[in-house]
């Protein structure tokens, strides 16, 4: 039995979407699948696909991850009122965000509104599912450093 590659999954994904499978979408939906939980912004994935992809633009990356939103394979992480974010995850599920480091994590804890359309007859239309703190390698960290300083 034949296994499909990573790169030919992309490709299927992409085309399922109705979306034609360009070099540059398939390096940048290949970057957000294997940087899952980061988080991305478009300067990450700029920065980070540049570096081999000479003639990759930043109005490229946006111009995509555009293109992705509209089809349903990333979804928008807007936490800070700084940036936009973009999670290959578009299934419903909750974000902790690391005031310290900027670390975005998923989270998974059942919320029993996720998928309500209405609540007390109000319907919803958007409803954001994030946490702000400290991620534990931040606490992690701070202790240690209190540790070295005794």
């Amino acid at each position: 039995m034949k296994t499909i590659s990573d790169m030919e999954r992309l490709k299927n994904t992409l085309k399922e979407k109705g979306l034609k499978p360009t070099y540059q979408r398939l390096k940048i939906l290949e970057y957000l699948d294997k940087h899952e939980n980061s988080h991305p912004t478009v300067e990450m994935i700029y920065k980070t696909l540049s570096k081999n992809i000479p003639t990759m633009s930043m109005t490229t990356v946006y111009n995509t991850l555009s293109a992705f939103l509209k089809k349903g394979l990333v979804s928008k992480v807007t936490i800070t009122e700084t940036e936009v974010r973009y999670d290959f995850v578009t299934m419903p599920h909750h974000h902790f965000l690391c005031k310290k480091c900027g670390k975005i994590i998923d989270i998974n804890i059942k919320c029993p509104i996720v998928n309500r359309k209405q609540i007390y007859g109000h319907r919803i239309d958007e409803f954001h599912r994030y946490i702000k703190g400290i991620c534990k390698d931040c606490l992690k960290n701070e202790k240690n450093k209190r540790t070295d300083d005794k």
